[in-house]
């Protein structure tokens, strides 16, 4: 099943209104739950398990890590409660730059607005330019260069202005 599929199908439950939908093929199991009709305001919870066993778990391993790690950075870092997160979109690899020898669109303590461009998400071949909703400053860069991100990880914190 490609990306821009398992996109539509999240976009489709979360307009239907329906709690759960679960799809299985034969290499892969999705199971989407949402919050119900009553509770608009979480996105859908997408949980995606192959079916097959052995190498092809690895990347569900990799992601248990990345959460840890996260949790982690948390439990070690400042208060942050007071900063925006800004996160990923969606799966892809992470690029600070347009290009290896072209300058990052943003560093630590840069002022930034609506629109300006923060980073690039590649994902299947195409680089989707990842643009700020808030105004602030730039506190920190939680990604590093060229590492694959995940739905809804965290990127930048910025300080609001």
């Amino acid at each position: 099943m490609k990306l821009t599929e398992i996109q539509d199908l999240i976009k489709f439950v979360a307009k239907s209104g329906v709690s759960e939908v679960e799809l299985e093929t034969k290499d892969i199991k999705i199971t989407i739950k949402t919050g119900g009709k009553g509770n608009r305001s979480e996105p859908p919870v997408v949980m995606q398990q192959p079916v097959m066993q052995g190498p092809a778990q690895q990347p569900l391993m990799q992601s248990a890590f990345s959460e840890q790690k996260a949790q982690e950075r948390k439990e070690t870092g400042p208060d942050e409660s007071k900063f925006i997160t800004i996160k990923s979109p969606m799966i892809g690899t992470f690029y600070r730059s347009a290009g290896p020898d072209k300058p990052s669109f943003v560093n630590i303590g840069d002022e930034i607005k609506p629109g300006k461009v923060l980073c690039i998400i590649e994902a299947m071949k195409l680089f989707n330019e990842i643009e700020s909703e808030v105004s602030g400053r730039i506190v920190k860069v939680l990604v590093d260069d060229a590492s694959p991100v995940e739905y809804d990880q965290p990127l930048f914190l910025i300080e609001p202005a």
